[in-house]
């Protein structure tokens, strides 16, 4: 079984910036970090292939980069010029094929527990 650990959130102001990472037991060929504001529905940020092809959502695109390390089983989520609306709690998350080409992110597999990141304006 998979298990996913997030580490890194924290608070900062509105264009700082934050490294998220994920210790995994193991890579499936869908990685992705998924996340959830306060009150709303789990939204997906982005996600890695096992090719390391990247995608990502609109909201983040050209401020967030996510990246692994297929040695230390590390994934990452640099996140730049960070805005209030960032905030949420920040979900590791791994899946199959069918989750990276479709983003339904709801049928990730394994979840981590989460790291909270909170952004003031």
């Amino acid at each position: 079984l998979v298990h996913l650990v997030e580490s890194g959130g924290g608070s900062v102001q509105a264009g700082g910036s934050l490294r998220l990472s994920c210790d995994a037991s193991e890579f499936t060929y869908c990685m992705a970090w998924i996340r959830q504001a306060p009150g709303k529905e789990y939204e997906g940020v982005a996600n890695i292939e096992a090719d390391g092809t990247a995608n990502y959502e609109d909201s983040v695109k050209g401020r967030f980069t996510i990246s692994k390390d297929n040695y230390k089983n590390t994934m990452t989520l640099q996140m730049s010029d960070l805005k209030p609306e960032d905030t949420a709690m920040y979900y590791c998350a791994a899946g199959s094929t069918y989750v990276c080409e479709t983003r339904n992110y709801n049928a990730m597999d394994i979840w981590g527990k989460g790291t909270l990141v909170t952004v003031s304006s």
